[in-house]
Order: C-alpha cells, then structure tokens, then sequence
C-alpha cells in the first residue's frame, strides 16, 4: 500500500486526505505554462461560455455539455463589464479549462497516469479505476468565482457511488485567495442532489433528494502549500470562495470512477464513443 493506516483511517473518518510535498515544484510549473499555453492558443470567437456554480442549469450550453472529450476554456463568471469587455487581460479571465486534459494533452496524460496514483487509487478500493475528467483552475486575482457548497458524486453519479477527487495545489493556496473549505465527517450524511442533462438533451437540471442546508459552520480551511495533494470522497462537501486577492490560486483536479460502476447516460458529462474511459 501507498497509503498508511492512519491515512486511511483519516481519510474513512473526515471525506478527505491530504498528501503534502506530493509533487515537486518543477512539475506544478510545468503544468501551470502547459495551461498558459492552451489559453494563449483559445480563440474567445469560438465560443463565449461562462462557468459558475450559481444557477448552473441556466448557464449550462452546448459548448460545455459537450466537454467531456475536448479540451475547452470557460470565463470567470465576472469576466466581462458591463460593456461586454474582458475587465482583465485574456490569461487573467479564465475560470478552467477542461474536461479531458488527461487523454488529449500529452503533459497532462504524463502528470495523470503515474504509478503512484495508480497504487492511491487502488488503496481506495478501486478495482477498475477509470480517470473521468480533468481541470485546470485559475481562480483569478479579484475575480475569481466562489464554487458553492457540493459533493462530487452529484456531478459524476455512478450505481454504486464511486467518484473520488485528486486535487493538485500548484500553488499555495491560503484563505486569501480561494483556498478549498470541506465538512469533515460530512460525506457520511449520504448524496443530497444529482447534477443531470434534462431530457431534451439540451440543458441541465438539479434532482434534489435533500433539502436541508448545508452545515457550514462546520466547514474547516484546508490551506496547503503548493506541491500539495488532497484526496477528496465524491460524498463530502466542500467549497472555494471567491477570489479577491491579487495572486492566482492555480490547481488541478482529476476524478476517477469505479469502471465496474454503471455511469447513466442522464450525467451532464458524457463523451463519444471513440474515446472510452481509460485508467493508469
């Protein structure tokens, strides 16, 4: 096993673990000027798609239902004035790109499929384990958007639930600049909603199963040093605030499923045919 016995019991006991000093820092920097790379190359005229976890189902459009096998570049939520303008510098506007880094850029396949995720994924207790989707966040300096309160296991729902989360701090990420907050203990409450394609194909809705709030007086910070990994139950809530900082809070998170898990097709992430799930 990669993972001790008191990581395992941590991370059965709190939803989440976290791994500092995971990657090097010469490997964080070299994913942030890949990511560089890919927005200097986005050319904002092929599409103008905003990402925000507020009223998701009414920001929902093709160009992001259609993600899942494309590499794609989403605004910050507060990108744009009131005249239609960026308000920052093009490399200052994005909120992500994703949602399949790992299969199509060669970088991010290399700092994805590693022998030493491979044995974490399996101390899980993944037996087939798949990568589903990959992001780069920016979290921008003034502008970065606030993700609310979720679990992971609402976007990417599989029978049985399966989803965990690898998240990759390629920055130092305090409270300052939108670090991530998470309940301890909170995945144990059970899937309180499900993210899903409504039926035309065409948008997205909510299926709520719970509508109790959430504890946020339980949130803890979960403030790390860049190089740092954090391993994330797909049941646990967490959240990012906004970002009114002058640094960036650069990050990249991939999550896996359980391949023997049936995935419906009614997920808002779905990819062809010609590119099935891969694992390590």
């Amino acid at each position: 096993m990669f993972l001790t016995k008191e990581n395992m019991d941590f991370y059965e006991s709190e939803g989440f673990l976290v791994l500092e000093n995971f990657v090097s820092l010469e490997e964080c920097e070299s994913l942030r000027q890949r990511a560089m790379a890919i927005v200097e190359n986005f050319d904002p005229s092929e599409s103008f798609s905003i990402f925000t976890t507020n009223e998701q189902t009414r920001h929902s459009d093709l160009y992001f239902l259609e993600s899942g096998d494309k590499i794609r570049c989403f605004f910050e939520e507060e990108a744009f004035n009131e005249n239609g303008e960026l308000r920052q510098s093009k490399s200052f506007s994005i909120n992500k790109i994703g949602h399949a880094m790992h299969d199509l850029d060669q970088v991010f396949d290399n700092f994805s499929r590693t022998s030493q995720l491979e044995k974490i994924a399996q101390d899980l207790g993944f037996i087939d384990p798949r990568i589903i989707q990959s992001m780069f966040i920016f979290k921008q300096p003034f502008i970065g958007g606030e993700v609310v309160c979720h679990q992971d296991s609402a976007f990417l729902y599989t029978e049985p639930l399966s989803v965990k989360g690898f998240w990759f701090a390629l920055e130092d990420s305090t409270k300052e600049n939108g670090c991530l907050w998470a309940i301890p203990g909170g995945h144990k409450i059970g899937l309180k909603s499900r993210f899903c394609r409504s039926k035309d194909g065409l948008g997205t809705e909510f299926k709520v199963f719970d509508e109790s709030p959430w504890e946020i007086s339980k949130l803890i910070p979960l403030e790390v040093k860049a190089g740092t990994m954090i391993v994330l139950n797909g049941l646990l809530p967490h959240l990012s605030y906004a970002n009114r900082s002058e640094r960036t809070r650069h990050a990249y998170t991939m999550h896996l499923t359980e391949g023997e898990a049936d995935y419906p097709e009614s997920n808002w992430l779905q990819r062809s045919t010609e590119m099935p799930l891969r694992g390590f």
